[in-house]
């Protein structure tokens, strides 16, 4: 049921607007607030679909009040009412983040289509939101273990910040999902979070790939394109295996880090950017700076933040949470009934050699999930998983 608050000092046009309400729906919840300090009282105490708010009244006038509830609510939508003198003052409020406005008197066609998109586009909000929440869980981290514990107090530290973060780990230990977290649980988390896996690029088309092309910079380039670091504007850029990057592209990449500006290939003009760098590799980067294939100074420009992911064989007391984990979710996916893991089929699997890491370990559970029986034993993983 959409709850909708009018703030109003004009009795006569609170009656009217909640009369007009009443009767477009009975479905709508409504509720009045006869000046701005007491409809700002309201909404901090309240989850309301909807805000009606009048812009002059006393004590606090209704671009406080909507200044005010951005900041505590900023997805609950307001829709502005505005005299005759007040329509400048009411173009602005849109500025400041109001979903529109009316006049006085109130148009009845125009204040129920606006009311009706106003509520819509607050469940719409929600749904995203959710929707959001539910996407989350494919980067959820599972574990317990004091090696994940100091890698989720990390994250909690580092994510509000745009502090530049480097992952490092073998292959299959997690670290897309760590840079996942960090951007999640950052600022930017409702910006573009753009994945490019240096490895997989060929080197002479890494440069195009990451700060773009201009028409005729090479055989292939038929018309501009905007490389990942444009892309991710506003958000975070994840460059995973970073490692293997050329050092032609380091350059850039450093440039870009030192003064927030990137160039297509083909070019010379520059391209502000304001984007937060993670990388991520499984190699020695030192190692990598003394045999001359990696620049230090890239290295000191990235590594503001390490954050080593431990391999699975390192934190074994995690590997049961993280079978019933990919169970449940391998259950689902392949549309089976779920299936349990018996305790000397958990104490098997959990002194095996992980050397595939968390990878390996999900494959080796979705091959008993298919495989096993309804209750995975001893003598399935000895069976199909065993190494």
């Amino acid at each position: 049921m959409p709850k909708i608050l009018v703030i109003e000092d004009e009795a006569a046009i609170r009656r009217v607007l909640v009369k007009i309400l009443s009767e477009e729906s009975d479905s709508y919840q409504l509720e009045e607030a006869e000046d701005g300090l007491k409809g700002l009282e309201a909404v901090k105490n309240n989850d309301y679909d909807l805000v009606l708010c009048d812009i002059k009244m006393p004590k606090m006038d209704g671009v406080e009040v909507l200044e005010a509830a951005r900041k505590i609510k900023p997805e609950t939508p307001f829709i502005m009412i505005s005299g005759h003198g007040d329509l400048d003052t009411a173009v602005n409020t849109m500025r400041l983040g109001a979903f529109d406005y009316i006049s006085k008197p109130p148009d009845l066609n125009r204040l129920l289509t606006t009311v009706r998109n106003a509520v819509d586009r607050k469940v719409l909000v929600v749904e995203n939101k959710k929707l959001k929440k539910k996407v989350s869980k494919n980067y959820e981290m599972i574990g317990n273990s004091q090696e994940i514990t100091v890698i989720q107090d990390m994250i909690e530290k580092v994510a509000p910040t745009d502090a530049r973060v480097l992952i490092t780990g073998s292959n299959g230990t997690g670290k897309e999902l760590v840079a996942h977290w960090v951007h999640e649980k950052s600022q930017r988390s409702a910006a573009p979070f753009i994945e490019v896996n240096c490895a997989a690029i060929p080197s002479e088309l890494i440069e195009s790939e990451l700060f773009g092309h201009v028409k005729g910079a090479f055989t292939s380039a038929v018309r501009d394109r905007a490389g990942k670091f444009e892309a991710a504007n506003k958000g975070t850029i994840f460059l995973d295996e970073i490692g293997d990057m050329s050092l032609s592209a380091q350059a850039k990449v450093l440039r870009a880090l030192q003064e927030s500006k990137i160039s297509r290939v083909g070019t010379d003009k520059d391209i502000k950017v304001d984007v937060r760098v993670i990388a991520a590799t499984n190699k020695n980067l030192k190692k990598e700076i003394e045999e001359g294939n990696f620049r230090e100074d890239l290295y000191h420009r990235l590594a503001v933040i390490l954050i080593q992911v431990p391999a699975l064989n390192d934190r074994r007391d995690d590997i049961p949470l993280l079978i019933e984990h990919f169970a449940k979710k391998i259950a689902s996916e392949q549309g089976i009934a779920p299936k349990t893991f018996s305790a000397k089929a958990i104490k098997l699997l959990k002194s095996y050699d992980w050397t595939g890491n968390i990878r390996e370990l999900r494959n080796v559970v979705e091959r008993l999930i298919i495989l096993g029986g309804k209750e995975v034993t001893e003598e399935d993983v000895k069976l199909f998983a065993s190494k």
